[in-house]
């Protein structure tokens, strides 16, 4: 079984007008082209002139790809004109077919690409590329951000990866949460400690949510604290390491003299607040920490148990650049306040403004070396 590529030209569209009268095809290949032109021409010779090519080049290329499929591609008898081979002919009938029964994803897929690729070409377009915890307002705000010529590349992994990915040089912004000015000593600290450095990073705020228990509908186990769900061994289902809210978890059992071993965990650790919440919905789970506007989608119970920040994080070279203030512009205005305050457990905080690290964050001590006399 041979395997199938792709691959698309890019070009002005005056070329790609030109080209488009010369091959109707959406999609082709130099082999189909070679096989044509030696079918309507009988020679090779012919067909090199055809397709403004030399004779070694196409004759080089019909042996290279004989040798590649295993199969001889053209019939040579004495006196008679060049002709495929039967395979060369089936070759021919698969291309046909394949053009004929794609044509329209084809030119659907044209048109995306073509699209797409007008944003590069476009001196008021911007485009940001920004790993964050998986959140219910960032598909919101990329939404919202096309519409004004900003383009949110938008990959969801957790808030340890991403700032990680920030650092690396992977992306423009990271989103981060934590509870509101964590202690020094809480496993938000020591997660984000060592990854963020004042006066190398920034951060925006974004908004304010809600996370907490997410149950079943009515909420049967009559949960309101994790020592509920501790005493009743109700089946809890995680989210996955290195995410934000497993951090926020361990802090919050912490608070209550707990650990994380505690728990009566169910066997498989869930990506993201969706996957949690639809684990619980189809009964594999009875509680697990998570977004409010989760359970509330899907009509299960919920237990606020704490307001936690979201931030966006950039290095401090980024922070003047035009696609980031073009986003904090669009976070400031009035119309992207209120799409964020209609989601549940949400609302709009300091979202654009560029807040201190040290005062939202307070980790850092900084002791001056004692002068030696």
């Amino acid at each position: 079984m041979h395997s199938i590529h792709l691959h698309y030209t890019l070009g002005h569209r005056s070329e790609t007008q030109e080209l488009a009268g010369k091959e109707t095809a959406l999609l082709s290949h130099p082999l189909m082209a070679l096989l044509q032109a030696l079918a309507d021409q009988g020679s090779i010779s012919a067909a090199a002139r055809q397709l403004s090519l030399s004779y070694r080049h196409v004759w080089g290329e019909l042996k290279r790809w004989e040798d590649v499929l295993g199969h001889e591609l053209i019939v040579w008898e004495k006196g008679q004109s060049a002709r495929l081979t039967e395979f060369g002919d089936k070759l021919m009938w698969a291309e046909r077919l394949t053009q004929a029964r794609l044509a329209p994803q084809l030119e659907a897929l044209r048109a995306d690409l073509e699209r797409t690729f007008a944003v590069a070409f476009d001196p008021q377009a911007h485009v940001l590329t920004l790993y964050a915890s998986h959140d219910d307002a960032l598909p919101r705000l990329r939404e919202q951000a096309a519409s004004t010529g900003l383009h949110l590349d938008i990959r969801f992994c957790g808030s340890v990866d991403a700032i990680r990915a920030l650092n690396e040089g992977r992306c423009t912004l990271a989103g981060l949460h934590t509870q509101t000015h964590p202690e020094p000593n809480s496993h938000t600290a020591k997660a984000y400690r060592d990854l963020l450095q004042p006066g190398l990073h920034k951060i925006i705020g974004f908004a304010t949510r809600t996370q907490g228990l997410i149950t079943a509908s009515g909420n049967p186990k009559h949960l309101h604290n994790l020592r509920d769900v501790v005493l009743s061994q109700a089946r809890f289902v995680q989210r996955s390491p290195g995410t934000g809210t497993r951090v926020l978890l361990d802090d919050l059992l912490a608070n209550e003299q707990l650990t994380a071993s505690d728990l009566h965990s169910w066997a498989a650790e869930e990506p993201s607040h969706t996957a949690l919440a639809e684990t619980i919905a189809s009964g594999r789970a009875d509680v697990g920490l998570g977004l409010e506007s989760a359970a509330r989608a899907r009509r299960l119970g919920f237990v606020p148990l704490v307001q936690e920040q979201f931030y966006l994080v950039c290095l401090k070279s980024a922070l003047d650049s035009p696609a980031t203030q073009a986003l904090r512009s669009l976070l400031q205005q009035s119309v992207w306040r209120d799409t964020l305050n209609t989601l549940p457990g949400y609302q709009a905080q300091d979202s654009g403004q560029v807040q201190s690290l040290r005062q939202q964050l307070p980790w850092w001590t900084f002791q001056r070396a004692k002068k030696t006399s």
